[in-house]
């Protein structure tokens, strides 16, 4: 039988007394996260029956058209150093995410995998949002704001 990961997700939610919200008629929830660098949105994607789960940190900031590439070129650098997860940019509307994820078919998604799914992405989206930003507002280059980091 499955596990049941809506119930391991929101446990964890809940032991760490976070406020989320479900979307009506899915799995899906929405919460808010405060990092030490910034605010963001937070959804986790439930999907039972492949037996998924996965966990997006939202950039409370979209990277315009004249900043597509440059922002491309450091998430890529980034993720190529990352072990857990990967920024994703979305070329259409300016969004950057950053996911984590983890397929428990066969197997049983115990509180130490979701807990260190879901702190492994925000600790990840709050450790780079300030260069991320950077690379945006052009004050850095993609190289020297990995090379900072």
């Amino acid at each position: 039988m499955p596990v049941d990961i809506f119930q391991a997700v929101t446990q964890f939610l809940d032991s760490k007394n976070w406020q989320y919200s479900q979307e009506e008629g899915t799995s899906n929830l929405n919460m808010g996260f405060a990092g030490e660098h910034g605010r963001w949105i937070c959804y986790a994607r439930i999907h039972q029956e492949q037996e998924q789960f996965i966990f997006y940190s939202i950039c409370p900031v979209d990277a315009p058209d004249f900043a597509k590439l440059r922002t491309a070129e450091f998430l890529t650098r980034v993720n190529h150093g990352l072990i857990i997860g990967n920024f994703e940019l979305d070329f259409n509307t300016g969004e950057i995410r950053f996911k984590t994820g983890i397929d428990v078919e066969g197997s049983e998604l115990n509180p130490a995998l979701v807990k260190s799914l879901i702190l492994n992405n925000v600790f990840t989206m709050d450790r780079y949002l300030n260069k991320i930003i950077d690379v945006i507002d052009g004050e850095v280059t993609p190289a020297e704001a990995i090379a900072d980091h």
